[in-house]
């Protein structure tokens, strides 16, 4: 049964996977103002290049997630991503004790997140993308 679904699991973990990452990048581009200020607020340098690398990442790895377009490198791409922007956003144990919870729960979902792309990054696509048809 579940060779069946491996196709339309893929596909819909792809999408779902990309609805994390497209939105964000989309806001970063309409609040660009907004978001080097947030860079800049944790202390970062070159916020302004930063949030442009953040955009790039974000919105061209989404595509490859929902087009199933290059997806292993995406999903790596993406992974990396998750996983630095996790230990600066969302350092749960540098903040106060009544405002840890929300940070830690921010940090360990952008953590099942990555490890989620790196299954993807493992596994490949699926049937229904076009690596598979430009393998075929």
């Amino acid at each position: 049964m579940f060779t069946q679904l491996q196709n339309p699991l893929a596909f819909a973990g792809r999408l779902l996977l990309a609805a994390l990452f497209l939105p964000a990048g989309i806001a970063k581009i309409t609040g660009f103002a907004g978001t080097v200020g947030y860079i800049a607020s944790v202390g970062l340098p070159a916020a302004t290049l930063a949030a442009v690398a953040a955009i790039f990442v974000e919105v061209v790895g989404g595509i490859a997630l929902v087009l199933g377009l290059g997806t292993r490198l995406a999903a790596l791409a993406l992974a990396f991503f998750t996983l630095v922007a996790s230990f600066i956003f969302h350092a749960y144990w540098t903040v106060p004790a009544d405002q840890a919870y929300v940070t830690e729960l921010l940090f360990f979902k952008n953590i099942a997140v990555a490890g989620g792309l790196m299954v993807l990054a493992a596994w490949g696509a699926g049937g229904w993308s076009v690596d598979a048809r430009r393998a075929a």
